[in-house]
């Protein structure tokens, strides 16, 4: 495990995030750097698109969560 440098405009961006998604600082910088990972590998395909793959790849049926909305 390493430490990332960030901007301080950055950082309060993120810990803002993290309150509001119920994610802690640390899960929110990781979700953001996974995402931005993704978009970049797949250029084609929206955030709601990599959000739903990567959701029926660990076991989410999310047609049950949409639901329940």
């Amino acid at each position: 495990m390493g430490i990332v440098n960030i901007e301080d405009e950055l950082h309060d961006q993120l810990r803002r995030a993290s309150k509001a998604s119920f994610r802690s600082v640390n899960a929110q910088a990781a979700f953001w750097i996974k995402i931005g990972m993704l978009c970049e590998l797949n250029p084609g395909l929206s955030f709601q698109e990599l959000v739903a793959r990567e959701l029926k790849t660990a076991g989410v049926d999310a047609s049950e969560l949409a639901g329940a909305a």
